[in-house]
């Protein structure tokens, strides 16, 4: 009973915030700060549909330019830097090579670095190539995911059987055949685990887009709506018409992250290798 009221009292942890974001979207600014409601219920004025209307055509549509630019970024630096985190964790996982030793230790040097240290010199160093205020300068930093290579390599180690490579190779299969026709398939899992968080840490990025992005139009969501917040906050008065589409902008943003777990779970299963040597 203690561990089923004590999981209860997560999941309301952490739906309280959605369902507070939910609720607010449906208000407008009265309802906001003054409605009757309360916070975590809604108000009488149901206003949903008008917030996401003027959402969409606020600043001429600046938003739906913010959401695109958002699916840019987090899809290429998503899906590259999982192609490059399964390359490189397959190979340190089943290949010995000179420096291997060395070149672990810094890569779980690196895991350990936070990534808003690394903004700095990003920027100095994109300032070198003349990327700043590119989508390159957003792109480029992304594909690069430590924890996702150690992920790989520690997930390759023990669900890729080397028996089972040394199989393909005895049958007459090259390397790249068998990393594709056998070893890929092994690694699914691991696959979509760290395309999910290479994808979710670039829509979710926003230090790194604040400092190296200057136009507005290439702005992905989180730093956009993050600027209509500064701009709310200094006119000082709660009435108003940006908070309503922050927050409905802020609900929205989240609905692909949500589909893409949706759609993505049934990937994740273990054991796949159970009898392959059989």
């Amino acid at each position: 009973m203690l561990a089923h009221a004590f999981l209860v009292i997560l999941i309301v942890y952490f739906l309280l915030p959605l369902w507070w974001l939910i609720v607010a979207s449906t208000k407008d600014s009265h309802g906001l700060f003054s409605g009757t409601g309360g916070a975590l219920w809604f108000d009488k004025t149901f206003a949903l549909f008008d917030n996401v209307k003027q959402l969409f055509t606020y600043n001429g549509g600046i938003y739906w330019r913010w959401l695109g630019n958002s699916f840019l970024y987090a899809l290429t630096g998503g899906v590259g830097a999982t192609v490059l985190a399964v390359l490189a964790g397959y190979g340190f996982a089943k290949f010995a090579f000179r420096g291997r030793r060395i070149s672990l230790a810094l890569l779980l040097g690196s895991v350990m670095v936070p990534l808003t240290a690394l903004v700095i010199p990003t920027f100095l160093l994109m300032a070198q190539f003349h990327l700043i205020d590119t989508v390159w300068s957003v792109i480029l930093p992304s594909l690069l995911s430590p924890f996702g290579v150690y992920l790989m390599q520690v997930y390759a180690t023990d669900a890729v059987p080397t028996e089972l490579l040394d199989a393909a190779r005895v049958d007459g299969a090259g390397e790249l055949r068998t990393f594709v026709q056998v070893a890929l398939p092994l690694l699914r899992p691991a696959v979509v685990t760290v395309l999910l968080l290479s994808v979710v840490a670039t829509w979710n990025n926003y230090f790194l887009p604040l400092t190296v992005l200057s136009s507005e139009k290439l702005y992905p969501v989180t730093v956009g709506i993050g600027q209509w917040q500064s701009l709310a906050n200094s006119n000082g008065a709660t009435d108003t018409p940006l908070f309503p589409l922050i927050v409905v902008g802020s609900l929205i943003s989240i609905i692909p992250l949500v589909v893409s777990f949706l759609l993505l779970q049934r990937y994740w299963q273990g054991g796949l290798s159970v009898g392959s040597l059989k």
